[in-house]
């Protein structure tokens, strides 16, 4: 064989394995992530029967890292295919109703039975067109600073709403502002009781569990005792560790504690769940500033700036960019 036939079968032979090494690697992933070729699907509907649109379905492999998602239509209707043999869980998402878990059993070599997921609403969304009146009054005189006035109004909704246990995180926050840290923490861990005894787990109820473990890791801050505010944080965002906002929140309050590397932790945070959200971006190049790394600064602020221009904040941000320049040379 001449030398040419040689270098072409030596070519030939390295482009097959290749080509088999890339097949076990995505046998080996595969597997790995419990992906293949199940297929499941259903309907979901409210406590009446009628079909609801835009639930997201999030599929989530108990033997893999695996995670998949679908979206109901106007029928209530979703199909989720790809799934490998095994126990899934099976999630569903929608403003105004209580978050529905079930564990199923999936088959990928035969058809696996419809499900009828059946969503109830959230106590909030039941008793709404009574109190929200309340709560928007209630808010505002808080905004106002009027803290009495706030507390007067939440606790009418209590009394008219007593189901609504999550209106004793915004009498909490009134009462905080008012001055009674202890007071507060009591509403703040009585919250998460209720949490527990009406939803078994705090993942249920992820919005209130997160504001009243936050209130109580802030309140933890406040008395000087730092290792219980990050417990109280940390397990704020192991129930909802998809939640942008509740990472964003807690950097907040990090940062106003100046607990600068914590806040920049959890603003990044955030923006490694929504890289396209511009606050995260904007509070960094605070926190960034804060601590004179300014290079990461300027870049967090220029994010902010490509992806919200038309922000009134913008003008602020240019000049403070211009400024931190000039401090550099």
């Amino acid at each position: 064989m001449n030398n040419k036939n040689v270098h072409a079968t030596r070519a030939a032979l390295a482009g097959i394995l290749t080509c088999i090494v890339m097949a076990v690697s995505f046998v080996a992933l595969s597997a790995q992530e419990n992906l293949g070729r199940g297929r499941i699907g259903g309907q979901v509907t409210d406590e009446a029967g009628t079909p609801l649109e835009g639930v997201r379905i999030v599929a989530s492999s108990s033997q893999g890292s695996a995670k998949l998602e679908a979206v109901t239509d106007k029928k209530g209707r979703f199909s989720i295919i790809g799934l490998g043999t095994g126990v899934w869980r099976i999630s569903a998402h929608k403003e105004g109703y209580d978050d529905l878990i079930n564990d199923i059993e999936v088959f990928q070599l035969k058809t696996n039975p419809p499900l009828s997921l059946v969503m109830k609403k959230t106590l909030m969304s039941i008793d709404a067109e009574i109190g929200l009146p309340l709560i928007d009054q209630g808010n505002a005189a808080m905004e106002q600073g009027k803290f009495d006035e706030a507390l007067v109004l939440y606790r009418e909704f209590q009394a008219k709403s007593p189901d609504v246990y999550g209106i004793r995180v915004n009498i909490a926050a009134a009462i905080l502002k008012k001055g009674d840290p202890d007071c507060a923490e009591a509403e703040y861990k009585g919250v998460l009781e209720d949490v527990l005894r009406v939803h078994g787990e705090y993942a249920k109820d992820k919005i209130v569990s997160v504001r009243a473990l936050s209130g109580l890791g802030e309140l933890a801050f406040r008395r000087g005792d730092l290792e219980a505010g990050r417990k109280y944080f940390t397990e704020a965002l192991a129930v909802s560790p998809e939640d942008s906002t509740a990472a964003y929140n807690v950097g907040e309050i990090m940062f106003s504690n100046q607990n600068i590397d914590e806040a920049i932790r959890f603003f990044e945070m955030a923006v490694s769940i929504k890289k396209d959200w511009p606050k995260p971006y904007l509070k960094l190049g605070y926190v960034y500033l804060n601590k004179g790394e300014y290079d990461k600064s300027i870049e967090n602020f220029e994010k902010f700036i490509a992806l919200d221009p038309d922000n009134p904040e913008v003008p602020k941000v240019k000049g403070m960019i211009d400024a931190i320049e000039k401090m550099k040379k």
